[in-house]
Parts: structure tokens; C-alpha cells; sequence
């Protein structure tokens, strides 16, 4: 009879994680389950998915960050594996939807983040088992004064990951067990062995994390959609990350603020344009003008450099009515 093996947040440390099957010495008939986060921080998410996908007899949880890219909820994390997953991205997320909340056997429970003993696991809340922002928040209300396995009394064992236990897991009683062991940030990764209990671990080869926020922090910028973000935020922006030690971002950061520059600097020219199209059309033309709105305002005398702006609150905006006045102005740097 096969085993079941439970491994912790693998967050795309692919070699780690081949590794760690290695040492328990993964067979055809044991049931492999991925204690959710696969993905996002580390440095291969898709191999990672594509051994849970294509191996037989196996099975992961849906963790917070699944859950992230289910919802397309994103921060930084979530953009950089949307870039390295290219075009298997949208295929990966189908796959993800398909993904348990909780797993569970005549062994083990398995959830991502936490469960509220006492209520059969078809009857938990999703936020609370895979650990979203919500589902934090109401554990805590639920358990102010400690973690909710502490309230755990059954005797099947559980198992989570989530939280980051440090270089070891959490292990309570021979029931509770927290498999979190940071591998993305150069901790380990560890698994658990039923039904015997062994626990398995290998140490990460690298802060995996803290390469990969650097190796992609370029791509990512140039992904970012500035040319619908509102000029406040496009600045606040610029300015976050331009705290980098990479020269490349650092350039690339000012590029983006000579362009921001650039178009703002035209409103002048758009605003007397926009005066002297309107003083030469009849008013049937001006109705039919891509800029009808602000030829109008010019008409009747209620067009200046501040009311041009409020008119174009985003540099995508700006560019619009330049070509709608048969201006030209430049794209965002590529």
C-alpha cells in the first residue's frame, strides 16, 4: 500500500522539490499532495505545476497565492509569474481553479492555511483554508489569543503550510504539523511521510525570492499599464522603486519620468490647437470632431491649460487627444 506525502509550500523551487521527492524515495503508488502555494517567489512555478499536473496519483491544495491568480489579484509576486509562464499563463490558471480547498484521507487533513476545529472541512469557509486576507482576519477574530491549532483536538492529523515556521516544522502532539519552511527565502523544504509521521527535509539552494524580485523587477515595470495610470500615481510610482541598485531600472525609471515630462510639457500645445481648429470650423464640423468636447470648450472661451488637464487625467488620455487634434506624441519607453 502506497504512502501519502504531504510536501510544503513550494513557492517554484522546482530543484528543491526534486530533490526532496529523491529523498523519500517517491514511488508510482504513493499519493503525492502539494499543501498549496506552488507558485509565485521562486524561480521555476511552471515546472513545479507541471510535475503536480502530469504525475499520476497526485493532488495540491489551493493556496492564497492560487487563489491570487484565480481572482487576478495581483501584486508583485503574482506579475512576475504571469511573465514567466508566458503564453502557458491563462492555460496554468484553468488549472488552478480546478484545485481542492482541502484534501483529506483515512490518514491526514490537508489544508493550506488553517481550518476551525470543530466543522467538518465541506463546511469551512474557503478564505479561512486557504489563508486570503479576509480569511486571516476572521481567524483572528475567531482566536485572539493563539493560533487556531491550538484549539485542535481531533485525533487525525492536520496538516498546513502559510506561515513560515522557521527552519523547522511546527510539530504538536504527533496531530498537528506546519510544513511551511520557507524554501523561497533559503530555508527548506520539508515533507511529511504517512502513515508513519517521518519528516523529510533539504536545504533551499538559494534565497530564491530575493534573485527573482531582482532578475524581474525591469520586465515587470515595463509591463505596468502607465499609460492609464493617473499622473499622481504614475509619479508616487516612480519614485517607489526608484530606491534600486540596478542601473538598468534606475535608466529605465527615468526614461519613464522624461516621457511623463514630455507630454505634460505639450498641454500648451494642445490647448492653442485646439483654439485654432475651433476658430476655423462651423459648428456641423465641430459636432463631428473625435475632439467635439474640447473644441467646444475652446469656442466658448473655457478652455486653458487647467481645464485641458482635467480633461486628460491619465498620459494615455493626453496621447489620445494629441491624435484626435493631429498631434503626435511618443509612447511610454519600451
Amino acid at each position: 500500500m502506497g504512502r501519502t506525502i504531504i510536501i510544503g509550500d513550494v513557492h517554484g523551487c522546482f530543484d528543491e522539490l526534486v530533490e526532496l521527492l529523491d529523498r523519500v524515495d517517491l514511488r508510482p503508488d504513493d499519493l503525492l499532495v502539494g499543501a498549496g502555494d506552488l507558485v509565485d517567489r521562486g524561480p521555476a512555478p511552471g515546472a513545479v505545476v507541471d510535475l503536480f499536473r502530469d504525475r499520476p496519483n497526485s493532488v495540491a491544495v489551493m493556496g492564497n497565492h492560487e487563489r491570487k491568480h484565480v481572482r487576478g489579484i495581483f501584486s508583485y509576486a503574482q506579475e512576475v509569474t504571469r511573465l514567466q509562464l508566458g503564453d502557458r499563463y491563462a492555460g496554468t490558471v484553468e488549472w488552478m481553479r480546478t484545485l481542492p480547498y482541502y484534501f483529506e484521507n483515512d490518514h491526514v487533513r490537508v489544508v493550506h492555511a488553517a481550518m476551525v476545529p470543530g466543522i467538518p472541512l465541506p463546511e469551512q469557509r474557503e478564505e479561512i483554508l486557504c489563508g486570503s486576507t479576509r480569511g486571516e482576519r476572521e481567524l483572528a477574530a475567531l482566536f485572539p489569543g493563539g493560533p487556531w491549532h491550538d484549539h485542535y483536538t481531533d485525533a487525525k492529523p492536520v496538516v498546513f503550510g502559510h506561515h513560515v515556521t522557521g527552519r523547522e516544522p511546527l510539530v504538536r502532539d504527533g496531530r498537528v504539523f506546519g510544513l511551511d519552511t520557507g524554501a523561497c527565502h533559503g530555508g527548506r523544504l520539508t515533507a511529511l511521510c504517512l502513515p508513519d509521521l517521518t519528516i523529510h527535509s533539504v536545504e533551499a539552494r538559494a534565497d530564491h525570492w530575493a534573485a527573482v524580485r531582482h532578475r524581474w523587477q525591469l520586465p515587470v515595470l515595463k509591463t505596468r499599464p502607465w499609460r492609464d495610470s493617473p499622473w499622481p500615481e504614475l509619479a508616487d510610482a516612480a519614485d517607489r522603486f526608484s530606491s534600486t541598485r540596478d542601473p538598468a531600472v534606475r535608466e529605465w525609471l527615468e526614461a519613464l519620468r522624461e516621457w511623463a515630462a514630455e507630454l505634460r510639457a505639450a498641454v500648451p500645445a494642445l490647448v492653442s490647437t485646439a483654439h485654432r481648429i475651433a476658430a476655423d470650423l462651423p459648428p456641423e464640423e465641430l459636432r463631428r470632431h473625435p475632439a467635439a468636447k474640447v473644441l467646444f470648450q475652446a469656442r466658448n472661451g473655457r478652455l486653458d491649460e487647467t481645464a485641458l488637464a482635467r480633461q486628460c487625467p491619465t498620459p494615455g488620455r493626453t496621447i489620445a487627444l494629441a491624435a484626435a487634434l493631429g498631434l503626435t506624441l511618443p509612447e511610454p519607453p519600451g
